[in-house]
């Protein structure tokens, strides 16, 4: 069995004219807590979305478990979900369901546990992420890093083997970045899960990643541990990870000359 619990072998994709992936190659150990990271538009979240089989890869292909993802059935993909947990940028709890039933849906969508067996272990999940007394409130009533613990109580309520986040850290406090922070390191240990974190937070994601994978311009521009993308002298790389205004990233979209605009404008 290989040691690679997903494996994006050759990958691109796009959509009609514009390729957001040109041969991308990337690997996820298991046991690992492995980050992706880049600037908005990159299409790092896309790459979640090729892994959990929602969009098929123009050319390459994704691995989960050994298997072909865009190669599946309807029943293999979902077999294959099964072993996957998402944390949604912003949560995306159900808005009419209190934090027990957001928490109880996978469990009642997938399993056909008896209810007394659900409540415990939805109230174990809750309790994981130090919110047990919350399970009667409902969304509209948490705060923000609260709900970014309840939807990850939902992402792990079937023990999956992989769990994936899309931004875990976007618009949190930094006390609540911090508890996060320390969840997806915690869980990922406890579980013996695989983390793939999509991110542009660069201390956070450093402080607990085993590897980075750094993408721009379609392609994997730079990877290896946060140690050694610290010290990486690649200029994208050094803008990205210090947050300099001047770099390889410009400031300004593609445009004409903009005295030239000016003046056209004029006349």
């Amino acid at each position: 069995m290989t040691s690679h619990i997903v494996e994006i072998n050759n990958l691109s994709f796009g959509y009609k004219n514009r390729m957001l992936h040109k041969g991308i190659n990337m690997v996820f150990p298991r046991g690992k807590v492995v980050a992706i990271m880049g600037g908005s538009g990159s299409g790092k979240t896309t790459l979640l979305r090729l892994i959990g089989g929602q969009i098929k890869p123009s050319d390459g292909e994704v691995r989960v478990c050994g298997r072909v993802m865009h190669e599946q059935d309807r029943s293999g993909v979902y077999e294959l979900r099964r072993k996957m947990g998402m944390l949604f940028q912003h949560g995306a709890l159900f808005t009419d369901l209190s934090v027990y039933e957001n928490v109880a849906f996978p469990m009642r969508e997938h399993t056909d546990l008896p209810e007394s067996m659900i409540r415990d272990m939805v109230l174990m999940k809750l309790n994981a992420v130090g919110l047990r007394g919350a399970h009667k409130l409902m969304p509209t009533e948490l705060s923000g890093g609260m709900s970014r613990r309840v939807a990850l109580a939902r992402a792990i309520a079937l023990d999956p083997s992989i769990i994936m986040y899309d931004e875990p850290f976007a618009g949190l406090d930094p006390i609540s970045m911090s508890v996060i922070r320390d969840l997806i390191h915690t869980l990922n240990n406890v579980l013996g899960a695989t983390s793939i974190v999509v991110t542009h937070d660069v201390e956070e994601t450093f402080s607990f990643a085993d590897y980075v994978y750094f993408v721009a311009n379609g392609v994997v521009a730079a990877e290896g541990t946060p140690d050694d993308l610290r010290k990486s002298e690649l200029p994208f790389v050094h803008q990205f990870v210090h947050g300099e205004k001047d770099g390889p990233v410009p400031f300004h979209y593609a445009a004409s000359d903009y005295q030239r605009s000016l003046l056209e404008a004029i006349e």
